[in-house]
C-alpha cells in the first residue's frame, strides 16, 4: 500500500507544479483513503506536504519570471493570519463536516474557473504588473481563513483569486500561488498541531515523492496555453470535489430522487448557459476587448 501512496504522491507535486493548486485536494484523499489516516490527521499532514512541495516547486517558476513577489508576499502574509485562526477553529469542528465543506468549496471554485474567461480579463493587466495592495489584503484574509479552516494549502482558491479577480495571466497566477501556498500552509499547520499528532515518517516520504512531481510539473507549466490551463484546473477540481463528496455523504443522499433531479437541473442550466453564450459570441465574431464590451452591454 505504501508504494501506491508514494506513486499517488508524485501526482500531488505534478498538480502543484503545473496548476499551482490541487495539492491538498489530492493529498487529503490519498492520506485518508489510501494511507488510512483519520481526517484531521490527514488535513494537518497535507499542510506540511503541500507547504514543503510548494516552496521547492516555486524555484523553477521564479527562474522563468512567473512569480509576482510583492503580490505573493503580501497575499501570503495576510492569509497566514486567517489560516492560523482557521486551523485553531477546525479543532472544534467534526472531520466529516470539514471534508464536506472542503468539497463544496472545490466545486464552487471550479464553476468560477470554467465560467469566466480568465484570458480576457488578464488582457487588461500587463503580465508583469503587481496587484493593488488593498485588493490583495482583502482577498488574502478571506482565502486564508477559509483554507486554514478546511486544511488546504489553498491553491484551488488562490489561483482563481489571482487570475479571475486580480487579472494575472494563468501561468503567472500559478507561479505566484506557490509562494502563497507555502506561507499559508505552514501557518495553518501551526494551528492544527495544537490538537493533532502527525506520523512524520509517512509525511516525509509523501513529501519527497511530491517534490519530485513538482519539479517535473514546473517544467511543463509555461508551455501550456492559458485557456487550456484554466479549463484543466477547473475540471480537475470538479472531479476531486465530487469524489470527496461521494465518500463523505451518506448513501441515502445519493439514492434520493431529489438529489438527481437537482443534479439534472444544474447540468441543464450549465449546458443552456454555455450554448447561449456561444451563440452570442458567434453573432459578434471573434472575441476582442471591443466586442467583448458589446456583448456585456446586451440584455
Amino acid at each position: 500500500m505504501i508504494t501506491l501512496v508514494l506513486a499517488a504522491s508524485v501526482l500531488i507535486g505534478i498538480s502543484l507544479g503545473i496548476l499551482g493548486g490541487g495539492g491538498s485536494i489530492l493529498t487529503v484523499p490519498i492520506l485518508v483513503y489510501l494511507a488510512g489516516q483519520d481526517s484531521k490527521e490527514a488535513i494537518a499532514t497535507s499542510l506540511f506536504v503541500v507547504g514543503v512541495t510548494s516552496l521547492i516547486g516555486l524555484i523553477p517558476h521564479a527562474r522563468a519570471h512567473r512569480v509576482r513577489w510583492r503580490t505573493g508576499l503580501i497575499f501570503g502574509a495576510v492569509s497566514m493570519v486567517g489560516a492560523y485562526g482557521g486551523g485553531r477553529l477546525a479543532e472544534f469542528i467534526p472531520g466529516t463536516v470539514l471534508l464536506i465543506a472542503f468539497a463544496l468549496m472545490m466545486l464552487a471554485t471550479a464553476v468560477a474557473m470554467l465560467r469566466k474567461g480568465a484570458g480576457r480579463k488578464a488582457g487588461h493587466r500587463a503580465a508583469h504588473a503587481e496587484l493593488p495592495v488593498k485588493h490583495v489584503i482583502v482577498e488574502g484574509l478571506v482565502v486564508g481563513a477559509v483554507t486554514g479552516l478546511v486544511g488546504s494549502g489553498g491553491g484551488f482558491l488562490v489561483v482563481p483569486a489571482l487570475a479571475l479577480l486580480g487579472g494575472l495571466p494563468m501561468s503567472v497566477a500559478v507561479g505566484t500561488s506557490l509562494l502563497v501556498i507555502a506561507m499559508k500552509s505552514f501557518s495553518g499547520l501551526a494551528g492544527h498541531l495544537a490538537g493533532v499528532q502527525i506520523d512524520w515518517d509517512l509525511a516525509l516520504m509523501v513529501t519527497a515523492a511530491a517534490v519530485v512531481g513538482s519539479l517535473v510539473g514546473s517544467r511543463f507549466a509555461g508551455r501550456i496555453p492559458q485557456d487550456t490551463l484554466r479549463k484543466t484546473f477547473g475540471w480537475f477540481v470538479v472531479a476531486m470535489g465530487v469524489f470527496v463528496l461521494s465518500q463523505q455523504l451518506p448513501a441515502a443522499v445519493w439514492t434520493s430522487p431529489l438529489t438527481w433531479i437537482g443534479v439534472g437541473l444544474a447540468a441543464a442550466a450549465a449546458v443552456g448557459w454555455t450554448l447561449a453564450r456561444r451563440r452570442r459570441t458567434e453573432e459578434v465574431g471573434e472575441t476582442t476587448p471591443e466586442n467583448t464590451r458589446q456583448l456585456s452591454m446586451r440584455p
